[in-house]
């Protein structure tokens, strides 16, 4: 079939690369014009930051660097999909249409592919979230660990990434008079030192010099986890993966290990449907697409409930400022949250060989 191509991915995060690097051989990605794989784990909607978290950057150019290069393909916006039978049309804003075969929603929490398939749009938790990095030419001094703070309706922590670069977070429940300040970095900065509490001068000096071009507030959404159980992930031959598939709060600090998750699972089960099909069977091979990507979504659908309804659970409870909650998470539930947070963790991705 002449001009269509047989897998498009649409976002080259990290669920992307890593599925077109399980596929490289017969990959094509298409990723919205302005945005570079280097910065769009730290990109909010229609915004962009002068900072990376280090250890992202690497793995997202590492995963970039083992794609043969005629595999990434830079457009511009996806205007919108059109169902052409089984093959998919993507239609991009300067009026080129690609069609594929397969296509791969990865394109993040506004993700063009999931409102296709019928999914809602992430709701917004209530609470808001400031991310930064700060770089320390000689040096910063922390040891490697996270340290979290605790304060009346905000959580923040303290996260070194190598040597001289830490990345922090703090995240609140903002009030009307407060939404404001999410607009304005020098409000947002002063707003942050203004909630810090008793913490030590080291800690407080580390949001007091990060430089306000390398800190970005954004509202913290997720879908609602039941939509999973009954919406549709996967659909013929169109699926979504990473935030995509499953936005959470970053409560649980699973988001870019589930993205890998999803990558693995879908790569495994997409090659090996299409390494089954016959030569010159169109039908046979549509068939095998669909099945494919229906067990890719029967592995991922209740992970995925789990990963959002946990760090959903555990954001709630560590960011309560209630006198009783309080007291049932820092004396009860802590050592049970901590379980919690290390069973996320553990999941085993199978068998990465293709039968």
């Amino acid at each position: 079939m002449e001009g269509v191509e047989d897998i498009v991915i649409l976002g080259a995060g990290i669920a992307g690369l890593a599925t077109s690097l399980g596929l490289h051989s017969i990959v094509t990605i298409s990723v919205n014009s302005g945005l570079t794989t280097s910065e769009m784990p730290f990109t909010a909607p229609d915004q962009e930051v002068d900072f990376r978290c280090m250890n992202r950057r690497v793995l997202l150019e590492t995963l970039e660097n083992e794609l043969p290069k005629s595999t990434i393909r830079y457009s511009s916006k996806v205007v919108h999909i059109e169902d052409s039978g089984f093959l998919k049309s993507i239609h991009l804003a300067d009026g080129t249409i690609i069609k594929t075969k397969v296509l791969i929603g990865c394109d993040g929490v506004n993700s063009v592919v999931a409102k296709f398939l019928g999914l809602s749009k992430p709701s917004f938790v209530g609470r808001s979230g400031v991310r930064a990095l700060i770089n320390y030419k000689d040096g910063h001094g922390f040891e490697p660990k996270l340290m979290q703070f605790f304060g009346k309706g905000v959580r923040y922590g303290v996260i070194p990434c190598d040597d001289r670069t830490v990345y922090w977070f703090f995240t609140f429940t903002p009030t009307p008079q407060e939404k404001e300040v999410e607009e304005d970095p020098n409000k947002l900065k002063q707003f942050v030192l203004s909630k810090l509490g008793k913490v030590s001068d080291k800690i407080r000096a580390v949001f007091e010099n990060t430089e306000l071009n390398n800190m970005v507030c954004s509202p913290l959404r997720f879908r609602h986890p039941w939509e999973l159980l009954w919406g549709d992930i996967s659909k013929d031959n169109v699926c979504v993966a990473g935030d995509a598939l499953h936005p959470m709060t970053p409560d649980v600090g699973q988001g870019a290990c589930s993205a890998l998750e999803d990558a693995v699972v879908l790569a495994r089960a997409l090659a090996d449907a299409l390494k089954r099909k016959q030569e010159n069977d169109e039908k046979n091979e549509q068939w095998q697409i669909r099945k494919g990507l229906e067990k890719y979504a029967k592995e991922r659908r209740w992970r995925s409930f789990e990963l959002i309804s946990t760090a959903y659970l555990v954001g709630f409870m560590q960011q309560s400022d209630g006198v009783l909650m309080n007291f049932v998470r820092d004396k009860i539930m802590a050592k049970f949250l901590a379980g919690v947070l290390l069973k996320t963790t553990r999941f085993d991705c199978g068998d990465l060989t293709i039968s």
